[in-house]
């Protein structure tokens, strides 16, 4: 009989579906922490920064109204923290995105059109609505300058570790990603009311690439974004 317990012992398991490994509670907290953070960017860009709500983020989140601020207490942590994370996100990216280039490819070009990319999609007016409710409202716009400072200094860390130094002050590595970044918000407000049809947002685009092209010169073997200092977090 033993053998016909065992061979049933294995047409159980075979038949069982993988076996599921329960987290930790650091771990649903860290998971629900980011179902919060996802659920603030996409509010912020429905909504606007007005029509945004912990109790319509906790809801969107399907997370409790007591975990919610348990996580985050007021609605200016919550969503200056989703922005904080999120561009962090597409900063990540866009290095990823920039490491795979081919060889030969004209880099300062395709990093205006990696950057265009990653910082036109729904963050990006996420941030905007930060930025402009911060003109009013003085402890927002205290952790909005600090965003805005901390992403910079990355963009600029991540500049050198791709591009060589210029001997032109204009557009050197301190000033290009600003400039680059300044850019590309004022064509993300544009958008919104330029007609589609009449080409001026590719025709900026071309001029940005081309500017981009003159200016920067790629790093033959770019170093490692990773060994790069981070700046810490708020």
């Amino acid at each position: 009989m033993w053998y016909l317990q065992e061979a049933m012992s294995k047409a159980a398991l075979a038949t069982a579906g993988p076996v599921r490994v329960r987290r930790t509670q650091q771990e649903r907290s860290a998971a629900m922490r980011l179902r919060l953070l996802d659920a603030a960017v996409d509010c912020l860009y429905e909504l606007g920064y007005s029509g945004t709500t912990t109790i319509e983020v906790a809801a969107r989140a399907g997370v409790s109204r007591g975990a919610q601020l348990h996580h985050f207490p007021t609605k200016e942590r919550l969503v200056t923290e989703a922005v904080r994370h999120v561009l962090a996100k597409r900063l990540d990216e866009f290095r990823e995105a920039f490491s795979n280039l081919p060889e030969g490819a004209d880099k300062p070009g395709a990093a205006v059109d990696i950057l265009w990319q990653k910082l036109s999609c729904k963050v990006f007016y996420a941030w905007l609505e930060l930025v402009v409710a911060a003109r009013t409202d003085a402890p927002l716009r205290e952790a909005v300058v600090e965003i805005a400072g901390q992403f910079l200094d990355q963009v600029q860390i991540t500049a050198r570790d791709y591009f060589a130094p210029q001997d032109d002050k204009l557009l050197s590595l301190d000033i290009a990603p600003a400039f680059a970044f300044a850019a590309m918000q004022g064509l993300a407000l544009d958008r919104i009311v330029w007609p589609a049809e009449d080409g001026r947002l590719d025709r900026v685009l071309s001029a940005l690439r081309a500017i981009a092209t003159m200016a920067l010169r790629a790093h033959d073997s770019p170093r490692s974004a990773s060994s790069a200092p981070t700046p810490k977090a708020r």
